[in-house]
């Protein structure tokens, strides 16, 4: 009442009336220029909800793995291969809910990814019928295969022991691992790298009747290099990758021998290691006697083996040399216990130079190796025996990417029928350059 009063005695009824629109029209400024103000942040919240729900849980473009990675309640149920990823949110019907995963690392290559189990992934509202938990864990998941070419050396750790080191790094240990196409076996093989990356006992999900419940699962395994770490895709690189199996194994040599200049005199006690890589059946030295003599007059000490023992007796015998030598097969894989700094000899037979590259080569030095390889002539192949010299397999040999149609003949005929006989005088400089690499 007294603020009324106090305006009726100070302004006249028309001043009164002006003083008000004056006022609405003064806060309709102030409104508008609030709503100017305020209207990008008003946008960028919007953007940033339709980015969220444009948002992918499963990635099925890498050319090397499909991957799903999902937080939330997610629930498997294991013997039916199928996993739900249950939203509170109302599910856009045009969007794509469902998704087929096999989780192993060797996409494209139809011989590996047969015999692995398709996993199907679906995204469903919590209104739907859903299995309902039997089992909730509070660790994430990180479901893969141990089938395809498991069994191969090369591809042991290629296709799950690499990727699976990416993936499941970063948890500590805090991971629970869920395998299909479980094969005890290989699961004791690795047994001691398995146990450096998951505390809990591995799951045979294919047996699980029950429906078990986790907060966070990745379903197939990060793989984006041969034998090796993408660095630009990872935050891991080769180099973690064999300090973690150094510090597995428990592996004393960190680094290869210091040759001083007198190294390769006969008489000198500060002679490198040298391992040859034999092989039984396929890519065989054939003169493996004439080549350990050669090897010995230079300075080395030498031995050949085919190293298939256990696989923690194989990486300390390989941790012990300085130099590892081997016609391009799996047996390279051991590479990886060798101490840093050590050398790898790679025997590059006819029509392997692609492959040997890829598989050996540029991983070698990813893992901070050095790398030497010696390429064979035409006379040093068996096959020059099963040929006539104008043939196109020994004239004319591939030397670029193998296509996977192409896969199964050339298998058979440059590594399945394949065997060297190293011409010693021609190989001796590779070896003298080794020796050079062991003082640098």
């Amino acid at each position: 009442m007294k603020y009324d009063s106090f305006f009726a005695r100070s302004f006249s009824k028309h001043e009164q009336k002006k003083l008000g629109i004056g006022a609405f029209v003064s806060c309709f400024i102030i409104a508008a220029t609030f709503l100017i103000l305020f209207k990008p942040e008003i946008r960028h919240f919007k953007v940033d909800f339709e980015i969220e729900q444009e948002k992918t849980i499963c990635n099925v473009t890498h050319p090397r793995a499909d991957l799903c990675e999902m937080n939330g309640d997610i629930r498997i149920h294991g013997n039916s291969s199928t996993v739900y990823l249950v939203s509170t949110d109302q599910l856009p019907p045009q969007k794509n809910n469902s998704w087929s995963i096999r989780p192993y690392a060797r996409k494209g290559d139809d011989r590996a990814m047969d015999s692995v189990t398709n996993l199907t992934v679906k995204k469903l509202h919590i209104s739907q019928q859903l299995p309902i938990c039997t089992r909730n864990y509070t660790v994430p998941a990180v479901v893969f295969s141990t089938k395809g070419y498991a069994g191969n050396h090369f591809h042991d750790f290629t296709d799950v022991l690499i990727p699976l080191f990416q993936t499941s790094r970063r948890f500590n240990g805090e991971a629970q691992f869920l395998i299909t196409n479980h094969m005890p076996w290989w699961i004791n093989k690795y047994k001691p790298v398995l146990q450096r990356l998951s505390k809990y006992e591995i799951i045979d999900i294919d047996k699980e009747k029950e429906v078990l419940c986790f907060p966070s699962m990745t379903i197939g395994l990060k793989a984006n290099k041969e034998f090796s770490i993408n660095t630009s895709e990872s935050p891991s690189s080769m180099r973690d990758f064999t300090k973690f199996l150094k510090s597995t194994y428990s592996l004393k040599r960190k680094f290869a021998v210091r040759l001083k200049n007198n190294a390769d005199d006969p008489g000198s006690k500060n002679k490198p290691r040298l391992l040859i890589i034999s092989r039984s059946k396929t890519r065989r030295f054939i003169n493996v006697d004439e080549i350990v003599t050669m090897t010995r007059n230079l300075g080395f000490k030498v031995v050949v083996e085919e190293t298939r023992e256990d696989v923690a007796q194989v990486a300390k015998k390989v941790n012990s040399f300085d130099v590892l030598m081997g016609v391009h097969g799996a047996g390279l894989t051991n590479m990886v216990f060798l101490p840093e700094n050590a050398a790898v000899i790679q025997i590059v037979g006819l029509g392997m130079e692609w492959v040997s590259k890829v598989d050996f080569q540029i991983p070698a030095m990813d893992m901070n190796l050095k790398y030497l390889d010696y390429k064979i002539s035409i006379n040093e192949s068996s096959l020059i025996q099963q040929y006539p010299l104008e043939h196109h397999v020994l004239r004319d040999p591939p030397g670029n990417m193998i296509s996977p149609k192409g896969w199964v003949s050339y298998r058979k005929i440059y590594l399945d029928q394949q065997d060297v006989k190293i011409d010693v005088n021609r190989f001796r400089a590779t070896l003298l350059k080794a020796l050079e690499l062991l003082r640098s």
